[in-house]
């Protein structure tokens, strides 16, 4: 694609104005939003999205579209699994729930542009450095089995501190009370001190970042076009406040996900593995040359067949699995039916 600086310059305008009019919506009035706002919210996000892909389709081909939409559901299914933290995050800190919208739009905002500096760096390198599809085959692979490890593990959903978050904590003078969306407050003596909220801020950021390590190679799998890839994690990060407050029961019965993610993780890795192969220029792999197969190269709409297959299974699955569990649970509570029970 070649984006024109006028494109990039007016995607970054009308996302800081969608994203200034919803921290200022949230932030006038902070409430717990009903199902009824996020779904209406979430409807419009999703809604952009598809149009954005359409603009795409129409100005630079299906290709490019196909990649856009291919990105966006891979940043929207991981982000998804970002939500299992975030819950345990705003129980961890007893966010009040009228205040854990707001807590997350910011969190949000802070994340967008960490990602945005990180796209640009991994863009930067992708475009001098081939041999980095190596790296981030190989990182994905790696993060795929230790995704699907913790899968099959009964943990307890514990979530350590960032070092970072650590380092906040111990160095600054902080208060346990909260005051509203208040990010600092001055205590006795005029002395500064950070509230809860500006540690659940810094600690939803910070961990969305965390997250980018996989969610940003894995889509530089899908497309190698930056401004794609910007736009994607965009239209995905849009309606993660909506879908944590509108999905937020769901989520414990996806038991599948993780596997779910591991296998799509794990099939960008040896796509990009693939690619690497594709335009080696490592003197040691095949003398420096690149290997001309063509089955090295995935084409983009199998990915998207896999990405909506995988996702499509998963969810079905889980919830069939997770309802079957609730019977027997059931079942096992009351314990076995009689006959005369009937009667």
């Amino acid at each position: 694609m070649d984006v024109p600086t006028w494109v990039w310059i007016a995607t970054g305008v009308v996302t800081l104005a969608i994203f200034t009019f919803d921290l200022a919506v949230v932030g006038r009035r902070p409430h717990e939003p009903s199902m009824k706002e996020c779904a209406t919210y979430l409807s419009i996000y999703v809604g952009l999205a598809l149009l954005f892909g359409l603009g795409v389709w129409y100005t630079s081909g299906g290709t490019s579209a196909l990649e856009f939409y291919s990105g966006w559901l891979v940043e929207y299914s991981l982000s998804i699994d970002n939500l299992f933290i975030f819950i345990i995050i705003m129980a961890k800190f007893a966010v009040p729930r009228e205040l854990q919208q707001y807590a997350l739009m910011i969190g949000i905002v802070m994340a967008l542009v960490m990602r945005a500096i990180f796209i640009a760096v991994g863009a930067a390198a992708i475009s001098n450095f081939s041999w980095i599809f190596y790296l981030f085959g190989l990182f994905l692979v790696y993060t795929a089995v230790k995704l699907a490890k913790e899968g099959s593990e009964d943990e307890d959903d514990e979530f350590e501190e960032n070092k970072l978050v650590a380092f906040v904590e111990r160095r600054f003078p902080a208060t346990s009370e909260w005051h509203g969306k208040s990010l600092v407050i001055t205590g006795e003596g005029a002395k500064k001190m950070i509230t809860p909220m500006f540690i659940v801020i810094l600690t939803l950021g910070t961990t969305d970042l965390l997250f980018a390590l996989d969610s940003i190679p894995a889509i530089f799998g899908i497309t190698k076009e930056p401004y794609l890839v910007l736009t994607a994690n965009i239209f995905a990060l849009m309606g993660l406040r909506q879908l944590y407050f509108l999905i937020g029961g769901l989520l414990q019965r996806l038991i599948y996900l993780s596997y779910g993610l591991a296998f799509l993780l794990a099939f960008i890795g040896v796509k990009l593995f693939f690619h690497a192969l594709h335009e080696n220029e490592l003197p040691f792999i095949n003398g420096g040359e690149h290997l001309d197969y063509a089955w090295l190269e995935i084409p983009i709409w199998l990915s998207l067949v896999v990405i909506l297959a995988t996702l499509a299974i998963t969810a079905v699955l889980s919830l069939w699995a997770s309802a079957r569990m609730s019977r027997e649970e059931q079942d096992a509570a009351t314990g076995p039916r009689r006959d005369w029970e009937d009667d």
